[in-house]
């Protein structure tokens, strides 16, 4: 496979991911306080929704790679 057509394959794969979860959380621990050996650990919850349109214009511009990738052999 060209360099192109899997690049292109990368982001389509990528964009139909994104158009299916749409979003994501991850959990990030900071320290809170430190007293001596002791150490208080926060937890927080971060979410991170994907826009729709990013989706499909990543699908978009993956397809764009393969088209022209191939027209150009």
């Amino acid at each position: 496979m060209r360099k192109l057509t899997a690049i292109g394959v990368v982001l389509m794969v990528v964009g139909v991911l994104a158009l299916l979860f749409g979003h994501f959380s991850y959990t990030d621990t900071r320290p809170a306080a430190k007293l001596g050996p002791i150490q208080i650990d926060a937890q927080e919850q971060h979410n991170v929704s994907i826009p729709t349109v990013a989706g499909i214009a990543i699908v978009i511009a993956g397809l764009g790679l393969v088209f022209v990738d191939r027209r150009s052999a």
